[in-house]
């Protein structure tokens, strides 16, 4: 901690004997350990195992890791950027799993010819949302098109473009955890039938009928 003197004119502006104030300088950050289970408030959280980050509200429990299922954590902050709590190659990927069970069976559900994403809500229900012409936008902020309501989802997450008639495209929205594709992040790449995205824990499944 470092203190610097910085000379203020007693009396007014302008008027009478300069008298230091004192201004706190501090070269670091001290950022307290969390535990799964806590609740710290608002903002955003690291790993301390993987570096994987969360985004919180005033109000979210803080809970395990959704890419290693670890269980400290400190709080982000604007002078020590997530590039700089370790190496961002080694951030704990998600690898690419088999097709679920439900995932014929939502794919059996549609009806009308166009283009999907499929997956699995948090009380274990298979939930499928049109992807139409233009931009998707898939988050956690209530003006997504595709809400993922959960704190290892970003605000503003991904998009998903569709171009008829054969281009589908996810972009990564500059968001904390990155998007994952078949088991590789990705910041844009072409989406096909069947292909998996892993945007925090959900996994999402590309559909085409």
């Amino acid at each position: 901690m470092e203190e610097a003197a910085l000379p203020f004119p007693a009396g007014g502006a302008g008027k009478g004997k300069e008298t230091p104030i004192t201004a706190t300088v501090s070269p670091g950050i001290d950022v307290e350990r969390l535990e799964t289970g806590a609740f710290p408030g608002s903002g955003s959280y690291f790993c301390t195992t993987c570096n994987a980050q969360l985004s919180l509200r005033e109000r979210d429990r803080l809970p395990e890791c959704p890419r290693c299922g670890g269980m400290d954590f400190r709080r982000d902050s604007i002078f020590e950027p997530m590039q700089e709590h370790g190496q961002t190659a080694e951030l704990a990927i998600p690898s690419p799993d088999s097709a679920p069970n439900w995932l014929a069976t939502a794919r059996s559900a549609l009806t009308e010819p166009g283009r999907y994403l499929a997956w699995r809500d948090d009380e274990g229900g298979v939930r499928t949302a049109a992807v139409g012409p233009g931009w998707t936008r898939i988050g956690r902020s209530a003006a997504a098109d595709i809400r993922l309501d959960d704190p290892s989802v970003s605000r503003r997450h991904a998009l998903i473009v569709s171009e008829l008639p054969d281009s589908l495209r996810v972009l990564d929205d500059r968001s904390l955890n990155g998007v994952f594709l078949n088991g590789e992040i990705v910041e844009w790449a072409r989406v096909g039938d069947g292909d998996e995205l892993a945007i925090g824990r959900f996994r999402l499944f590309a559909l085409e009928l």
